[in-house]
């Protein structure tokens, strides 16, 4: 093992900045997972998937309305829909 060893060596491992790169990459993903982690669920009543709470999996009040629109209470809104993009 000479001379020769180390430039096979650096032939097979991956370039430096790969390595830096992928090294950002887990880096950036371990912070967005903590984050995510201590923000907690994004809507209310959003539970996890797993069945280790000791509920009964019923889940939810059915209080909801059902509509779907997600445009309650936009005051000024209501004309939005009519004479715009009419293709003209």
């Amino acid at each position: 093992m000479g001379a020769g060893a180390g430039a096979v060596l650096r032939g097979v491992a991956p370039p430096p900045a790969l390595c830096g790169f992928l090294l950002l990459l887990a880096l950036l993903f371990a912070v967005s997972y903590a984050v995510g982690a201590a923000a907690g669920p994004v809507a209310p009543g959003m539970h996890g998937t797993g069945t280790s709470s000791g509920g009964d999996g019923t889940g939810g009040d059915g209080s909801g309305d059902g509509s779907g629109d997600g445009m309650n209470g936009m005051d000024g809104m209501d004309g939005m829909g009519d004479g715009h993009g009419g293709g003209h």
